[in-house]
C-alpha cells in the first residue's frame, strides 16, 4: 500500500494510490498519515479498502509531506561505507546519531530554499524508515514489527554550518525546506528487503548520486534496535537511514547548490522527488 498525503501546506489529507497510479482521498477513513494510523492494526484496515470505490483526486494536485506531524525525524551519519570512504572517514563503530529539525520536513516536490548566507548547500538521497508502533529496548530480532514503512528522504545539509560553525551537526542540516519526505509511505509488505533498493540523484540531469542500500553498513532492523536503546520511538517517527557517495562535498572540487537547480531522486519502489533551488527570500 502506497499512502500519501495532498493538498495545501498544513491542509494535507489523507489518500492512497491505486493500482492504476491513481490518487484516491482517505478522509472518510481516517484524518491523516500519522501517528497511530500507522500501528499495524490500522493498516491491516487500510489494506482492505476497495480503492476503486473513494473519490479520485486530480493529479496536479501538490503532494505533501507523506507523513504528518512528525515527531522525532533522527538520522544516521556515515552509514555506508562508499561514502564514509568518499569522505574520508572511517566506518563508525555504532551508527552515528544527530536529528534534524521537524519544521525543515516539507513535500517531495516543494521548493528547497538556499538559508541565508549559504555556499555550501548538499544533496543527500536517504531512505526512510517509518515508525508504526511504540518502541523502547527492541530486541533486532524483533525490530522489524515496529516499522510501517518506508519513504524517500533527501537529507539537505548546508556544508559550512554543520562542519565549520561548531557544535553539533543539527545547524546544518535543520534550515526550513531541508527535509523533503514521500511522495509516498510504501508499506513494508511491498519492500520485502530494505537491503536491496537502487537509489540515485540527479541535479540538472547530470547523475551525482547512484547506489544502492546493499552498501548501508548498520541495516534497518539494528538501527530500529539500537535508537531504541537510547530513546523511545512513537508511530510516525522518521529514520533517515544515511547517504550513498556523490554527495557534492565528495567532489573534487566540491559542487554545491545553486539557485535554479533542479534535484531530481528517487528508491526503487518508493517513488521519485523533484525540487528546485531557490534563494531564501525568492
Amino acid at each position: 500500500m502506497k499512502l500519501l498525503r495532498y493538498g495545501a501546506a498544513g491542509a494535507e489529507k489523507p489518500a492512497a494510490l491505486d493500482g492504476q497510479g491513481d490518487i484516491r482521498d482517505l478522509s472518510d477513513h481516517i484524518p491523516d498519515v500519522s501517528g497511530d494510523e500507522l500501528n499495524p492494526e490500522s493498516l491491516i484496515r487500510l489494506s482492505q479498502i476497495d480503492l476503486n470505490n473513494l473519490p479520485k483526486i486530480d493529479h496536479d494536485v501538490r503532494i505533501g509531506p507523506c507523513v504528518g506531524n512528525v515527531g522525532k525525524m533522527i538520522c544516521v551519519g556515515l552509514n555506508y561505507a562508499d561514502h564514509a570512504a568518499e569522505a574520508g572517514m572511517d566506518v563508525p563503530p555504532e551508527p552515528v546519531l544527530f536529528f534534524k529539525a521537524t519544521s525543515a520536513i516539507v513535500g517531495p516536490n516543494d521548493d528547497v530554499r538556499i538559508p541565508k548566507g549559504s555556499q555550501k548547500t548538499d544533496w543527500e538521497v536517504e531512505l526512510g524508515v517509518v515508525i508504526g508502533r511504540d518502541a523502547r529496548y527492541v530486541d533486532e530480532d524483533d525490530a522489524m514489527n515496529y516499522v510501517a514503512g518506508y519513504c524517500v528522504v533527501n537529507d539537505l545539509s548546508e556544508r559550512a554550518f554543520q562542519i565549520e560553525r561548531s557544535g553539533q551537526w543539527v545547524k546544518g542540516k535543520s534550515a526550513d525546506t531541508f527535509g523533503p519526505i514521500g511522495p509516498w509511505l510504501v508499506t513494508k509488505d511491498e519492500i520485502p528487503n530494505p537491503q536491496n533498493l537502487h537509489m540515485w540523484l540527479e541535479v540538472d540531469g547530470q547523475r551525482y548520486q547512484d547506489g544502492s542500500t546493499r552498501t548501508m553498513v548498520y541495516g534497518v532492523a539494528h538501527l530500529v534496535h539500537y535508537i531504541s536503546q537510547f530513546m523511545s520511538l512513537q508511530p510516525g517517527d522518521v529514520i533517515s537511514t544515511g547517504t550513498p557517495p556523490g554527495v557534492g562535498m565528495g567532489h573534487n572540487p566540491p559542487v554545491y547548490l545553486r539557485e535554479g537547480q533542479v534535484m531530481d531522486l528517487g528508491i526503487e519502489g518508493l517513488g521519485k522527488q523533484s525540487q528546485m533551488a531557490k534563494a531564501w527570500d525568492a
